[in-house]
């Protein structure tokens, strides 16, 4: 049978566990996944209830915060390194602090992967923690992308978002996975090397399942798997550090992963939107925004020469359509 490493990022989230650790204790099998939290240099008592409330739930303490992706990078290594004290798995979850899970969901995802061995990742169906019946902004029903490399979700486009009625209940393969919660094979996140910590946070799900399948993997959404996402644990959508981590690692994932013969020329057009956007901001009075644009811009200018291109070992087609006209 196989194993999953459920692992939570934690990082000053004391409120978050103590709300939703409950449910992911009871509806997550001992002999199908083990639960870990990875704590990023947490300053609030994290640790301590932890130690008191769940003391069989194994920790693995940071001296700061690395972010989502070296938060994620270094778990995994640590788990790797010593499978005497954490064990040997087939998989990694990957699980936000703010998700409540439901009975069945990790049977659900790993049964899929067990049964499909050309899919490398896969999510659940996101829904969202206050309105149950309406899929949650980040993930909803698996990630899709358009012609200009605009992230959205099948269940959520741009603000707009879905009542989820069944619609999107078959599973399907899907462009990327939400880092609400995905699984992906172990052997594959230490292949790719984990998440790239330039992102720090936000866009780095997205270009991992993009390496993935430049390597020949399959990502894929797993509806009968249900979970509440509360949203805004760590970054509020509302936030101008968020509004300037998604821009620029949009385009940082675009350089990585984009063919030679494309790169530039597409990237060019995606800034030209961006400013736009931008431009936009500041007419309605949000100059924040406006800054965090052009602060993406100028960080990824000087970003973009250290970046290693991804080998294309099976092509991704540009998708088509767009945001804008759906």
């Amino acid at each position: 049978m196989s194993r999953t490493a459920v692992v939570i990022l934690n990082w000053n989230g004391q409120d978050l566990l103590e709300k939703f650790l409950p449910t992911l204790v009871e509806y997550t099998p001992a002999d199908l996944g083990c639960i870990i939290v990875a704590d990023n240099g947490s300053t609030d008592i994290s640790l301590g209830f932890l130690e008191e409330s769940y003391p069989t739930i194994k920790r693995i303490p940071f001296d700061r915060n690395y972010g989502f992706t070296g938060g994620y990078n270094r778990a995994f290594q640590t788990i790797i390194s010593d499978p005497q004290t954490y064990g040997s798995f087939d998989y990694y979850l990957l699980l936000n602090s703010d998700v409540e899970v439901t009975q069945g969901w990790l049977a659900e995802l790993s049964g899929f992967m067990d049964r499909h061995p050309e899919v490398g990742i896969c999510s659940p169906k996101v829904l969202s923690y206050h309105r149950q019946d309406y899929f949650e902004h980040a993930g909803a029903c698996g990630g899709m992308i358009d012609r200009f490399y605009f992230p959205y979700c099948r269940g959520r486009v741009m603000s707009r978002i879905e009542k989820d009625m069944g619609q999107y209940d078959t599973p399907a393969q899907v462009f990327w996975a939400s880092g609400t919660s995905f699984m992906i094979r172990s052997e594959l996140w230490h292949r790719l090397g984990g998440l790239d910590e330039s992102f720090f946070a936000h866009m780095e799900e997205i270009d991992l399942c993009w390496r993935a399948q430049l390597a020949g993997e399959q990502v894929w959404v797993v509806p009968s798997a249900r979970i509440y996402h509360l949203g805004g644990g760590t970054l509020p959508n509302n936030s101008p550090r968020k509004l300037y981590l998604n821009f620029r690692n949009n385009l940082l994932m675009m350089e990585k992963n984009l063919p030679d013969d494309c790169r530039n020329r597409i990237i060019f057009v995606r800034m030209c939107i961006d400013g736009a956007a931008a431009m936009a901001y500041l007419l309605m009075g949000k100059v924040d925004y406006f800054k965090s644009v052009i602060r993406a811009h100028r960080d990824f200018r000087k970003m973009r020469r250290d970046v290693s291109h991804t080998p294309q070992i099976s092509p991704v087609s540009r998708p088509k359509g767009s945001v804008f006209f759906m």
